[in-house]
């Protein structure tokens, strides 16, 4: 497969094909975004086709009489590709190459490129990797010469043709990077055991690409993640710490965009990265309120998480409300690259994520005094000099009371909900 970005060439020249039944009511929505994937590649859309059908033609997707118009504007056109708005079966990327003589892409393999392209860590890159070898496998094709015998002097039988060589290497290629990503998972895994068992809270920025997810966390943490108007410019999970006003630290997760019709292989491919999503005590869902569609992308979203069975509560943002004459009601109205709004949004966050804090006392005696500055620095507590120590009295989690178990004071009607916040040592 042919990529579509290549920084030494000229920009492709492509033109675009879409299909509307009555099934498919958002075909000129999805075109629109799929030409905005393309530009994302640094290539030209020359011709955007729309045709309306009962359904897709089983062996070219488009009717015969559309078959010869496409052909007449890529001839006239001079496109380098022919993009379809879907996902095209093997026979019908060979009928259609066929008939209309030049290389045929459809949506799945531009996000591939697009992921290609963007993907910079070694995890992103393996999971990208992954993505494109499995749904190349059954597209492979030979050539007159592709399909010629392979075999050595002296060898019995034919040999194994170029193609069935090339997809025994793919399947080798697949089943070694299958591996590195369930180690990867394992790893993951591990990591969020262990916070889980530390009692780190954990919030996942979400939502469909290019709503303004990593200028949030940039915005929140000084993260310093590359944030650009392009579709799906984060590929792999950055984590910072935040704290919120009532003094509680939580790690707050960057994740990879959604995007309607995200191809399955990108699904299975990115799980380790999506399991964060999973996991999540909380998912900030964030969509471009300035985006007419950004009721669609919620759904999309919402829709997606509920396929990861993603377990945590759910808060809607709507991020660019600066570029809106009125915000929309329903979820937490912001603007990330103005940093407007974002109290409201802390506080929101606070009052969803689960309290995992029980109010205590701590007698801590004067020898213990420097832990007073830490305790007081993360909790909203107050101080009381007494005799026989320093009493501070608030709100504090469990892994704190673990810590200064011998000095704590509970509320006499304190019952452990869980053996894990057990207190006493």
């Amino acid at each position: 497969m042919t990529a579509l970005y290549d920084s030494a060439e000229a920009p492709k020249k492509i033109i675009l094909v879409s299909v509307e039944t009555p099934e498919t009511e958002d075909a000129q929505e999805s075109l629109e975004e799929l030409k905005e994937l393309c530009e994302n590649l640094n290539s030209q859309v020359v011709l955007s086709v729309l045709q309306r059908r009962t359904s897709p033609h089983p062996a070219t997707f488009v009717g015969e009489g559309k078959l010869e118009e496409l052909k007449t504007a890529v001839e006239n056109l001079e496109a380098d590709f022919v993009i379809f708005d879907t996902e095209l079966a093997p026979t019908q990327i060979r009928n259609l190459e066929k008939a209309l003589k030049t290389e045929i892409k459809d949506r799945t393999m531009v996000i591939l490129d697009i992921f290609a392209h963007r993907a910079v860590t070694a995890e992103g890159k393996i999971q990208v990797e992954l993505a494109r070898l499995q749904y190349m496998l059954p597209r492979l094709k030979g050539s007159y010469t592709a399909l010629s015998r392979i075999g050595g002097f002296n060898q019995r039988g034919a040999g194994e043709t170029k193609l069935e060589l090339d997809k025994r290497r793919i399947r080798s290629r697949i089943t070694v990077l299958k591996q590195q990503i369930r180690e990867l998972q394992a790893r993951g895994d591990l990591q969020r055991e262990r916070r889980k068992k530390d009692a780190v809270t954990t919030v996942a920025i979400c939502g469909y690409t290019n709503a303004g997810k990593s200028t949030l966390l940039n915005r929140l943490t000084d993260a310093g993640v590359l944030a650009e108007d392009k579709l799906f410019a984060t590929l792999s999970p950055t984590a910072r710490k935040l704290t919120l006003p009532d003094k509680r630290e939580v790690l707050l997760i960057d994740t990879v965009g959604f995007i309607r019709r995200l191809p399955h292989h990108l699904i299975d491919a990115f799980r380790s990265t999506l399991d964060e999503v999973r996991c999540a005590d909380l998912v900030l869902l964030v969509a471009d309120a300035s985006s007419p569609e950004f009721r669609l992308h919620l759904e999309i979203s919402e829709q997606i998480l509920d396929d990861l069975k993603a377990e945590g509560a759910r808060l809607q943002v709507f991020n660019k409300c600066d570029l809106l004459e009125s915000p929309p009601p329903g979820g937490v109205c912001i603007s990330a690259k103005e940093g407007k709004n974002l109290d409201a949004l802390l506080d929101a966050i606070a009052q969803k994520l689960p309290r995992r804090l029980i109010e205590a006392e701590l007698l801590l005696p004067y020898a213990e005094v420097g832990a007073t500055y830490a305790l007081k620095k993360n909790f909203v507590l107050e101080e009381e000099f007494c005799p026989d120590g320093i009493l501070l009295r608030g709100k504090l989690d469990f892994p704190t009371l673990k810590k200064f178990a011998g000095y704590v004071r509970l509320p006499s009607d304190w019952q452990a909900s869980d053996p894990a916040e057990e207190i006493s040592s």
